[in-house]
């Protein structure tokens, strides 16, 4: 049953990245015209502030993840349940904690973004982090069911509530934004759907799993251990904060909301690039976990990371290369005038983030091994270090300087330092795994190569001549891709679904 709700989550992965993708194709170009870029400015500002709230989780979502599947490896019920109710309670108090801190920021926003920001905007920004920070504060202690339901690895249920909400959400904000609501709006409809959420992962836990929580004495040598593994992810969390939140904050205290609405664009686009990857490695914490302590098989973990490494970069890699191609007609059609440098602030992020993003199976083992402390030192260290770049570069070119800031920062520390960390201390054979991804990039570089040169000497200026290009390049990348870069498992592991549908309508149609 596990092996088949992995392989339902996967697929059902990337059925709500796709539904995502589509709906915010279609949903955004409107929704940004409705709103505005000041308007959209004000709502991606405020909710990257309201963001860092987020980081008070201190690494205790994963912690459940982990221990839940360790305890459940055991036979061990009874301390799951204790577990449960243990972190329950914290998550009430932290829940509180990040509301008193959510008032503060509230009434200081007139300090913060007075300089840049008209008395209008200020209100509106107040109102919208008022309920950002009842989101969080509420979300804090609800939070667990939905670890709860990661471990127990019921990923379709948890996949198919996220589609739904994926198709509901912008349905709402359809009508709302038509009968003139702004902003404020979105805020309210997001809340209401999250809170909904929270509440169906508690109903599911509870009648469907038959999860219980108890309330018993508080247990501080185990409480020692899960903080000490939760604090390195909270590092880790600390880390991606300052990389995908502080830019727009920045800009918006020195350069306004439109800058930090070009910047959001930029940064959405990030997430989409970032969850292809992520929604098959996001699986695998419960099956390393038991990897790690059942078996500890070092190769056998060095060739998952290679063999998902590679799936990852099939898809990433073709991402990528289309992106180069076609991302600057992509947002100038999608987003309108006024975005064109959410494309070279795109591909800052786009073209280090593709390391780490088909390694992230790694994080995965190192949370597994409770092995997160010297790269959350090190990403916390290099974080800061953007973070100071970032504020002069921002000043001289605007999102660009803070998008240089971050892609060095990548560069630094999820590829360079983290490689060798990978090699030397996890053991992960990382020369084999270049060497394969190597081989597969010959077919990516020349297609991009070729069709670069062919682009120099074609304007795209609408919809339809743009959507028959890509056609062309994927039927060209794919094809080539297929035969050139791709092993015979990758090919069947693709081709399955395929034959199996395809035989499937044959049989009915007899």
């Amino acid at each position: 049953m596990a092996v088949n709700q992995l392989k339902a989550g996967a697929i059902l992965s990337y059925v709500s990245i796709g539904l995502n993708n589509i709906v915010g194709l279609i949903y955004t170009p409107f929704m940004l015209r409705m709103l505005g870029q000041n308007e959209y400015g004000l709502y991606s500002l405020v909710a990257s502030v309201v963001a860092y709230l987020t980081v008070l989780d201190l690494g205790f979502a994963n912690a459940i993840v982990r221990y839940t599947a360790k305890f459940r490896a055991e036979g061990k019920i009874n301390e799951q349940y204790e577990m449960f109710g243990m972190f329950f309670l914290l998550y009430c108090g932290i829940g509180i904690v990040a509301f008193l801190i959510g008032l503060g920021l509230y009434f200081n926003v007139d300090n913060l973004f007075d300089v840049t920001m008209t008395d209008s905007d200020l209100g509106k920004i107040r109102i919208m982090m008022l309920l950002m920070v009842f989101n969080v504060a509420f979300t804090f202690p609800m939070s667990i069911w939905g670890a709860i339901i990661t471990a127990y690895e019921n990923f379709v249920f948890q996949k198919i509530i996220n589609i739904a909400r994926i198709l509901l959400n912008p349905l709402v904000m359809i009508v709302l934004l038509c009968m003139g609501y702004k902003a404020i709006a979105m805020v309210v409809v997001i809340t209401i759907f999250n809170i909904a959420t929270l509440c169906i992962n508690a109903w599911y836990c509870k009648y469907k799993i038959g999860i219980k929580v108890r309330f018993a004495r508080f247990k501080f040598d185990f409480f020692r251990e899960v903080a000490i593994y939760s604090f390195w992810i909270f590092l880790n969390a600390i880390m991606d904060r300052i990389y995908w939140s502080t830019g727009q904050f920045v800009l918006g205290i020195f350069a306004g909301a439109a800058a930090v609405a070009v910047y959001a664009i930029a940064i959405q686009l990030q997430h989409i690039y970032l969850s292809f990857s992520t929604a098959i490695s996001g699986l695998f914490l419960p099956k390393v976990t038991k990897m790690v302590t059942q078996e500890n098989d070092e190769k056998a973990i060095s060739d998952l990371f290679i063999r998902t490494g590679r799936i990852q970069y099939i898809i990433m890699a073709f991402i990528l290369t289309g992106f180069i191609l076609f991302g600057k007609s992509f947002i100038t059609l999608w987003a309108g005038e006024g975005y064109e440098d959410a494309y070279t602030i795109a591909l800052l992020f786009f073209v280090p983030l593709t390391v780490p993003l088909i390694q992230n199976l790694g994080i995965t083992i190192l949370q597994a091994r409770n092995q997160m402390k010297f790269r959350s030192i090190l990403y916390v260290i290099i974080a800061f270090c953007s973070l100071g770049i970032s504020i002069p570069l921002s000043q001289l070119y605007g999102g660009i300087g803070c998008a240089i800031g971050t892609s060095a920062a990548l560069v630094a520390g999820q590829i360079i330092a983290m490689n060798i960390y990978y090699y030397k201390k996890i053991h992960i054979d990382i020369p084999l795994f270049w060497k394969s991804i190597a081989k597969m990039s010959i077919s990516p570089l020349c297609i991009g190569l070729v069709g670069w040169w062919i682009l120099q000497n074609i304007a795209i200026h609408q919809v339809l001549p743009l959507i028959i290009s890509i056609a062309i390049f994927s039927t060209v990348y794919i094809t080539l891709f297929w035969f050139t870069s791709m092993n015979n498992y990758e090919r069947s592991l693709f081709a399955s679904p395929l034959q199996k549908v395809y035989h499937k309508y044959k049989y009915v149609g007899k």
